[in-house]
């Protein structure tokens, strides 16, 4: 049975602290996840790998107990079992570690039932019993439109997870769920859904799917933390004159009233149309785009040249 350097597998030091192999895991995971990268054939492959590792190295027990019985991993030697333990399981610290789908390797040091009786092995591995133990929390992404943020809602997403197949190893189905949407939900909220995370062990309970919301561009509005932005062409002579003109937003299209004398750039505020925020429902701004006509007819012309002649208007000397 080969021996893991798991160690190896993070890119970590054996001295490496908690909060490093964390860090080493999550980018690792983000960088070979199989639904991230869909023609690797060998993602799968990597991704168990790194799951297996850190199964074992974010646990301090667990990382002592493999410390341990890893005699040769400086060598990348075939690893073996202490001496009158060949063939079985180990747990360690007062529990029993059963994780299912794992390498051979892992399956030996952690995986199966704990021994019975006491004084087993020079160690004293007698008495220890299986404990329940929580699954993972997990996170993936949730893309979703603006109007399906503004609005919220019951929304079905299908995701990929690790399971153990009929022989045992791991093996990656289809997850289908329904998720309630909160109504004005922002970009970068987590939604929360309870037991939908990684399995229990030992009959210990699942543990939670956090969605993290990533929002679509939109060929029309634009983010500004809570606030919806949508530019709003007008004419000179609207600007000018002022003028009610129909703005669209995320419930539909409205009348607006544009004030006499605006100037492009400007933002008009239409309150309670955005997304959630702390202090509650962000707006919508309407910015003003002036646009001046390319081609003009000769009349045209000749008026917007009497206009130029009375005018005493000189945007520079405002």
């Amino acid at each position: 049975m080969e021996y893991k350097d798991y160690y190896q597998v993070l890119g970590v030091k054996r001295d490496a602290s908690q909060d490093d192999i964390s860090k080493a895991f999550k980018k690792l995971a983000r960088k070979c996840h199989p639904d991230l990268n869909p023609n690797d054939c060998k993602a799968e492959g990597k991704f168990k790998d790194i799951n297996e590792a850190y199964e074992v190295l974010r646990d301090p027990e667990k990382r002592k107990l493999y410390d341990s019985f890893g005699h040769n991993w400086q060598h990348g030697q075939n690893f073996q079992p202490p001496p009158g333990h060949e063939g079985m399981r180990f747990g360690g610290g007062g529990q029993q570690f059963d994780m299912g789908g794992f390498s051979d390797f892992f399956e030996t040091v952690f995986g199966g039932q704990g021994f019975s009786g006491a004084g087993r092995g020079a160690g004293g591995f007698g008495g220890y019993q299986r404990r329940a133990t929580r699954g993972r929390d997990v996170e993936a992404g949730l893309e979703l439109t603006l109007e399906e943020a503004y609005h919220g809602g019951s929304k079905s997403i299908t995701l990929h997870e690790e399971v153990a197949g009929p022989d045992g190893r791991p093996m990656v189905q289809p997850k289908t769920l329904s998720v309630n949407i909160p109504a004005g939900v922002r970009d970068g909220a987590k939604i929360r859904l309870a037991g939908q995370g990684g399995a229990g062990f030992g009959g210990g309970p699942a543990g939670d799917l956090y969605l993290k919301v990533m929002m679509r561009p939109h060929s029309r509005f634009k983010l500004e933390d809570v606030n919806v932005v949508v530019d709003l062409p007008l004419s000179p002579w609207e600007a000018a004159l002022g003028a009610t003109v129909r703005v669209p937003t995320l419930e539909g299209e409205i009348d607006l009233n544009v004030p006499a004398g605006i100037s492009s750039g400007r933002k008009m505020r239409i309150r309670g149309k955005g997304l959630s925020g702390k202090a509650g429902r962000g707006d919508q701004l309407v910015r003003v785009m002036i646009h001046a006509p390319k081609e003009l007819t000769a009349e045209e012309r000749e008026l917007w040249e009497q206009l130029a002649k009375v005018s005493t208007f000189n945007p520079r000397h405002e």
